[in-house]
């Protein structure tokens, strides 16, 4: 594809998006991504631009230094685009739904050029999945939190509520975590990568309980999938049979670390969401129908 051969690193995927949005004309007209070029034509190639969609970063920040910023990231919102297109081009971040690079892109685009790659993204949380995230605003800070995150130097702490009460009040599940031959989800999996989280309980419901959960290691999936291997998944958690809810309720409500440039121990912290609290409320009343 010509777009691909530019020198602007556009990828495939990005290059088709670019295509759909109505950002790239030949001739000044609009093609289709399977149209061949001939000798002469004019190719214009748009940039994405940022709309009304793309605001409400700055809402979202609690905490920014010179090193790194932390923000809530709600329910629903996507950490980042699917395609990796943003990575070597933050401008595809802006094409397709609001994710929350897109929005840091929307508000800092300088950021694009500060020598941090990824945005500064040091980890992720799932897309149904709120709370805490830090994002680093240079390179050495990015390096030094993403070792954090890798060396399990990073205490996190989650929120989340599941369906029926175990036994214990704390417990820790050691169980490791993989994608099973043909198996489309991960999964707990004999071969799988080592996974270590604890938890105990916070408050008791009817038929549930709200749990603070510590994961020791940072796998894919890691609360939701030891949840459901312990027999208690996360409510809302639709892929993990969940008990159905208006919401997912694990939330990121805590990160302890060492600061980046100072060294010193930093704790950050995000209080449980309003959403989240109605679900729970509404939750730990009732019985579950057997």
């Amino acid at each position: 594809m010509f777009l691909t051969e530019t020198g602007e690193n556009f990828t495939r995927p990005f290059s088709r998006s670019l295509v759909l949005e109505g950002l790239v004309t030949v001739n000044g007209e609009l093609r289709k991504p399977s149209y061949q070029l001939d000798t002469g034509d004019i190719v214009e190639i748009g940039a994405p631009e940022t709309g009304q969609r793309q605001d409400g970063f700055e809402g979202l920040v609690i905490f920014e230094d010179k090193a790194l910023l932390a923000v809530e990231k709600p329910a629903g919102l996507a950490v980042h685009p699917n395609s990796a297109g943003w990575e070597t081009n933050p401008a595809a971040a802006l094409l397709g739904e609001p994710t929350l690079v897109s929005l840091l892109f929307s508000a800092r685009p300088k950021m694009a050029g500060a020598g941090v790659t990824r945005l500064g993204l040091v980890h992720r949380l799932d897309r149904d999945t709120s709370g805490l995230m830090i994002l680093a605003k240079t390179a050495g800070a990015q390096e030094a939190l993403t070792a954090g995150f890798r060396d399990r130097l990073m205490e996190k702490t989650y929120l989340g509520a599941v369906g029926g009460i175990q036994e214990d009040r704390t417990g820790v599940i050691n169980a490791p975590i993989g994608r099973a031959t043909g198996f489309k989800k991960i999964k707990v999996w004999e071969y799988g990568r080592d996974a270590v989280t604890e938890y105990k309980i916070k408050e008791k419901g009817a038929d549930c309980a709200l749990l603070q959960i510590h994961p020791m290691t940072g796998r894919t999936n890691q609360i939701r999938i030891h949840m459901e291997y312990l027999g208690h998944p996360i409510i809302g958690d639709r892929l993990y049979g969940g008990r159905p809810a208006a919401r997912m309720l694990l939330h990121s409500t805590r990160l302890a670390f060492a600061h980046p440039v100072t060294g010193k121990k930093t704790e950050l912290e995000s209080p449980m969401p309003e959403d989240f609290k109605a679900v729970w409320k509404e939750f730990k009343k009732k019985k579950q129908a057997v």
